[in-house]
């Protein structure tokens, strides 16, 4: 239920504006980086869904040989021959091996994975399976917490969050009647602050995406060639 939850987020979150704008900013950032990887590429997707590749790369005419897989926690329906979807779990991907990927992508996951030790796990993952990353995060300190639209809830006591989530409808999320739901469902948004993101990626470069000069969320990424230091989203 939890998980189904989760899922629902971020598919709806894909339909809201603002999130649509800046995730076409991202993967415009995205795209110029892949420009320079050798073909064919394979890319895996470690908690993402195959409708931000449909919407972002394949109709955008990216003809680029490239084979996708996404790892999520659920098998993801596809029908696109150069996507595929398997079960796993993103903080212990040992079944592949070091640098078997061209490129690890992620968008909005490490931030659901568990606790900071657990988001340690992933981060050492996605560095150890692919020669190249590409990670988005949003901000911990943006003022509006970004799943349920609302002011600083990521810095209420815990209590206050659940009596919250049980009593109404926040962002996308309906409220949630059952008190242990709602507590596992609080407990699985763990955001992340700039500082321990780079700690967790010591050797990324970051970038910040701002909305109204408040950085609303992270990207970080390494091991692509001629990296323009003076590239904006």
């Amino acid at each position: 239920m939890l998980l189904k939850r989760i899922t629902k987020l971020a598919d709806e979150r894909e339909s809201d504006s603002l999130s649509v704008q800046l995730r076409k900013k991202r993967f415009g950032l995205f795209t110029s980086l892949m420009a320079s990887v050798p073909t064919p590429i394979n890319l895996i997707d470690v908690g993402g869904t195959v409708g931000i590749w449909e919407r972002e790369w394949f109709s955008q005419g990216q003809t680029s040989e490239i084979n996708i897989l996404i790892l999520n926690q659920k098998k993801i329906q596809t029908t696109h021959p150069q996507v595929k979807s398997m079960v796993g779990d993103a903080t212990n991907m040992q079944e592949f091996q070091d640098r078997e990927f061209d490129v690890v992508f992620s968008n909005s996951v490490i931030e659901h994975v568990g606790d900071y030790e657990a988001q340690r796990r992933m981060a050492n993952e996605v560095c150890r399976i692919g020669k190249r990353y590409f990670l988005q995060t949003p901000n911990r300190y943006f003022p509006i917490e970004p799943h349920l639209l609302f002011p600083f809830f990521q810095f209420l006591p815990l209590a206050i969050q659940v009596w919250l989530v049980m009593n109404f409808d926040l962002g996308w999320c309906k409220k949630i009647a059952d008190k242990q739901e709602a507590i596992s469902f609080v407990q699985s948004i763990q955001l992340l602050s700039k500082q321990e993101l780079t700690d967790l990626f010591p050797n990324a470069k970051l970038f910040e995406e701002k909305v109204f000069g408040f950085t609303k969320s992270f990207i970080v990424y390494d091991g692509w060639e001629n990296l323009d230091e003076t590239t904006k989203l």
